[in-house]
């Protein structure tokens, strides 16, 4: 994988590291939006198409238009039946990294590799209520797992208490591989409870109407990223 020296840098700081997630952006507006969040250290670009989930949103064109409005790398998380079919158009349209979910891929380990070979970072994600054993055999291959902190969807849903057990077994047999993947949450992210997702293990935050839907961007993002409790 040949990325950009900054982009590597941005991929591969220490953590947290927060990703606003576009789909709680004004598209009207998208260039603006963008610039308004380059305090945050990635993109999240989230993209459904109303089979796998019961929404849909943008594909590669509106991430292509993400990737030349922004400097941070742009994180494509796949909410989508078939992916495998997309992969190549994603890459092209300038993704650093592409999430698909476990539960949508007929052949997981050929699609990581796919995704691997066209230079992007491969990332998995799990549902909430999907076990976190479906990785085992695939861990030592991905750079990023997503573990959905809310039913996925659609944007602003309530925080799912019961998956912080998962977050931090997935971060423990990271550590007990001696891997670099990087965890990743989705879902009821927000300044007063991020603490609660980097104290189970996580390094990645994504965070939709936190911070798009805050007044201060800037200031939303330092708060996730502070991820401290409250009085802390």
């Amino acid at each position: 994988m040949s990325f950009p020296d900054a982009i590597v840098a941005k991929l591969t700081a220490p953590g947290p590291l927060v990703a606003p997630s576009i789909l709680s952006a004004d598209f009207t507006q998208l260039g603006a939006e963008l610039r308004s969040v380059e305090s945050a250290d990635w993109v999240h670009v989230d993209v459904m198409d109303g089979r796998f989930v019961p929404n849909i949103t943008i594909g590669p064109l509106v991430a292509a238009a993400a990737a030349k409005a922004s400097p941070l790398p742009i994180d494509c998380h796949l909410m989508i039946v078939e992916p495998d079919r997309y992969l190549a158009d994603f890459a092209a349209a300038g993704a650093h990294i592409i999430t698909v979910h476990a539960e949508a891929c007929t052949h997981l380990d050929r699609t990581v590799q796919a995704i691997r070979q066209l230079g992007c970072w491969a990332g998995v994600s799990l549902n909430p209520h999907t076990h976190e054993s479906v990785l085992d055999y695939v861990l030592d291959e991905v750079d990023l797992v997503l573990l959905m902190t809310v039913n996925p969807g659609f944007g602003g849903q309530s925080l799912i208490d019961r998956v912080f057990p998962k977050i931090e077994r997935v971060k423990a047999e990271i550590t007990r591989r001696g891997l670099r993947t990087r965890v990743q949450v989705d879902g009821g992210v927000k300044p007063e409870n991020a603490h609660r997702f980097v104290d189970a293990g996580a390094d990645v935050l994504v965070a939709g109407s936190a911070v798009f839907g805050a007044k201060d961007r800037a200031a939303a993002i330092a708060g996730v990223r502070a991820a401290r409790r409250p009085g802390a």
